[in-house]
């Protein structure tokens, strides 16, 4: 079971709107196939990673045990990145060496 802690984290790293890539086929009797993509709607408190797969069905990731890969962050999150980029940039053009 994941701590409060980890499961933070796990929200953090998987955002609604991230893209998902399945890499091995689910060990469930209505798994989805290795390849599907599908997009992060939520985690919940018990680190679970919900998914709205590509090909209609909702069956959500357990971290630690599926298998798969991001392959895009949620808009949110690379607004997030570029504007802390933008900052450190604007931030290194005022140093002074």
């Amino acid at each position: 079971m994941n701590n409060r802690e980890q499961i933070e984290g796990i929200k953090r790293k998987y955002s609604a709107g991230t893209r998902i890539q399945l890499l091995a086929t689910m060990n469930d009797a209505q798994g989805v196939e290795e390849g599907t993509k599908g997009t992060v709607t939520h985690v919940d408190d018990m680190g679970t990673i919900h998914m709205l797969w590509d090909n209609g069905r909702g069956l959500g990731l357990i971290p630690g045990e599926d298998n798969f890969k991001v392959l895009s962050r949620s808009d949110e999150e690379m607004k997030e990145t570029e504007n802390h980029s933008k900052e450190q940039a604007e931030g290194m053009g005022c140093m002074s060496l």
